[in-house]
């Protein structure tokens, strides 16, 4: 691998802003702001709009369409029956 050409890839704390819920992972993105971990070092902090803790598909709260629906109604457009 060369030297010097590969942004430096360090352990980050990501806060999503709607919950709040926090979690520690490795990313190649900085911060200028920190955060004091569990484990008592400082790391840099990065806001997200969304995560696996408010994100629907997550959450259970995702909501489905009627695909029955749609295929009659192409079926009735099209005179397909």
């Amino acid at each position: 691998m060369k030297q010097g050409i590969h942004p430096d890839y360090q352990k980050v704390v990501f806060q999503d802003t709607s919950t709040g819920f926090k979690f520690l992972s490795g990313s190649t993105k900085g911060s200028n702001e920190t955060i004091e971990w569990e484990d008592g070092n400082t790391y840099p902090l990065l806001k997200v709009e969304i995560s696996s803790d408010s994100h629907p598909f997550y959450t259970g709260k995702q909501k489905l369409t009627d695909v029955g629906g749609r295929v009659d109604k192409f079926k009735k457009k099209y005179n397909m029956k």
